[in-house]
């Protein structure tokens, strides 16, 4: 079956990682290899490019869309938390340009089979890594209700945490909650009929969402690696981060923000004693988002928000 996706604000990423023939860089999330083929497009004939992703289809996909791309080509079934230990296997120092895609593939949603989307009746798994131990099901089953409503009030920013984890744990009492649809069903009988006519989104969007994220330990990663993101970019390296909802962002807009810092002492210190210097250049003082045209012929970019900057 083909690997379906389509790779969101790809121009506007390859303009900001500023590929040129001969630099190395990292696609951190490969999905689709849209972003990562243009990317080869761009550095050959001697450029590297280092692919990274958990989804074994996406590696696998991978494998027949670049080949004929670029000859020095490495792809890694693997974390991009694990960037260092790549490039240390690899024996790169660092590299010229690291991007982050951070969306879920068409082909995760559609055709995984993992549950990651509330229109189809599938398993209750949403791992992206498949050899990771931890299902969807088993915290939907397994954790009390303090522990759902805190997953789906603070990575899904749901309102109604509180009746839904109480409505799942009723229902797991009389059978196992074990596939997306039976949960999709059961949030939107929590949130009740009138919330089906008048939200905008379906009542289970952002329960799906914070569930996946709490099984892939999302945003956790996320934030440890961007803590430490630029020790891996070369003087003038760049880095690019697409993201798609409001918790991811804020993330790469925080750290990029502090890796701009100069001082860190508190603001009423008469003198700075830190010695923090500034480490990147922020490329985009606003938020970039994908063009009209865009967002039409590919409704899934419309949420879509890059961010990028450049070390010193």
């Amino acid at each position: 079956m083909p690997y379906k996706h389509i790779s969101v604000m790809k121009n506007e990423a390859i303009y900001y990682l500023n590929c040129k023939p001969g630099k190395i860089y990292v696609d951190c999330t490969l999905g689709g290899s849209g972003h990562s083929k243009v990317i080869c497009e761009k550095i050959i004939p001697d450029g590297i490019l280092i692919g990274i992703d958990q989804d074994k289809d996406a590696i696998k996909n991978a494998k027949k869309v670049l080949q004929p791309y670029c000859s020095k080509l490495h792809l890694f079934h693997d974390s991009f938390i694990n960037l260092p230990a790549i490039l240390s296997e690899l024996n790169i120092p660092a590299v010229d340009g690291i991007l982050l895609d951070l969306g879920l593939s068409l082909h995760q949603l559609e055709s995984s089979g993992r549950g990651f989307s509330f229109k189809k009746d599938e398993p209750l798994d949403m791992r992206m890594n498949m050899e990771s131990s931890v299902k969807a099901e088993d915290l939907i089953n397994k954790m009390d209700e303090k522990g759902l409503k805190k997953i789906f009030r603070e990575y899904g920013e749901e309102r109604r945490a509180r009746q839904i984890a109480q409505k799942i744990v009723r229902a797991r009492k009389l059978k196992p909650i074990t596939s997306s649809k039976q949960l999709s069903l059961i949030v939107c009988d929590a949130v009740g009929k009138k919330a089906l006519f008048t939200q905008k989104i379906h009542p289970a969007t952002r329960v799906f969402m914070a569930l996946r994220i709490a099984v892939n330990s999302e945003l956790e990663i996320l934030d440890s690696f961007m803590e430490k993101v630029a020790d891996f970019l070369q003087p003038g390296g760049r880095l690019c981060v697409i993201s798609f909802h409001s918790l991811e962002d804020r993330i790469a807009k925080h750290r990029i923000k502090a890796l701009e810092r100069e001082c860190v002492c508190p603001p009423d210190f008469p003198k700075c004693i830190c010695s923090e210097k500034k480490v990147v250049h922020i490329l985009t003082r606003k938020v970039v988002r994908p063009t009209k045209e865009e967002v039409e012929a590919n409704p899934m970019a419309r949420s879509a928000k890059l961010r990028a900057c450049e070390k010193i």
